[in-house]
């Protein structure tokens, strides 16, 4: 759907940092993110983002660990699949089998020499800034900032009342300064749902699953990610007809 001709995404993000102790709607193994991908695209995601896992549930960006889950989502999905590329340059160097986005939290350090490793390898970088956080203020500072595929504005815990309103003030800030560039709007837990509307009213991508949240809308615990991605489809279409 479009807010005034611009199309809004809705990335899937399909299980982050959470663990089988978050419930069975987190999917772990290379066979469980790839259903779960195909079913979050069939529900109206055009992106997914994975965190790979070791067969022991340890996050790992090893080559054997990502490789084999790139080819198993690629070969479930027809949309671009992407990473959180928290790991430092050797570890990318090592990669065979490369994403088509990896996200780097720009409050962290080395963050900039990484987005440029990535961008030398061809891997299209998201740069994450979370409110509240020094990553807004670092990435307007980057000689990178025009070469990035989008800003992500991450919105943690707080009130969820206020949390739309943390999201304009750096989302307009970015808007004033690299004007056009792209940006994706998204909340953690509480702030999910009031960020999600609020991002796609303005006409910004947003992203949904149980790395997010795990709950509906109406409060209700989701069984998946698909259903996640619904409900989020749901809203986006709703605010972007004009409707309260």
């Amino acid at each position: 759907m479009s807010q005034d001709g611009v199309v809004v995404l809705i990335l899937a993000a399909l299980n982050g940092a959470r663990s089988a102790a978050d419930g069975p709607a987190v999917p772990l193994s290379p066979a469980a993110l790839a259903e779960a991908a195909a079913r979050a695209v069939a529900a109206g995601a055009g992106e997914v983002r994975v965190r790979p896992r070791t067969p022991c549930g340890r996050e790992s960006l090893s080559p054997r660990v990502l490789g084999p889950l790139l080819a198993e989502v690629r070969a479930a999905v027809g949309v671009p699949v992407g990473v959180d590329a928290y790991a430092g340059g050797d570890r990318v160097r090592e990669w065979t089998e490369l994403p088509d986005v990896a996200a780097v939290d720009w409050a962290l350090p080395g963050a900039e020499e990484l987005a440029g490793l990535l961008l030398a390898r061809g891997v299209g970088v998201e740069a994450l800034v979370r409110t509240g956080s020094a990553g807004p203020g670092r990435f307007l500072g980057s000689p990178l900032r025009g070469r990035v595929l989008r800003v992500a504005v991450a919105v943690s815990g707080g009130d969820p009342a206020g949390a739309p309103g943390a999201a304009r003030e750096v989302v307009d800030r970015l808007a004033a300064r690299v004007p056009g560039l792209p940006v994706l709007g998204y909340g953690v837990d509480g702030a999910a749902w009031p960020v999600l509307r609020w991002a796609a009213g303005r006409g910004l991508d947003v992203r949904a699953g149980v790395a997010d949240t795990r709950w509906l809308p109406d409060g209700r615990p989701a069984v998946s990610n698909a259903q996640l991605v619904a409900a989020a489809a749901a809203v986006r279409d709703g605010v972007t007809a004009g409707s309260p």
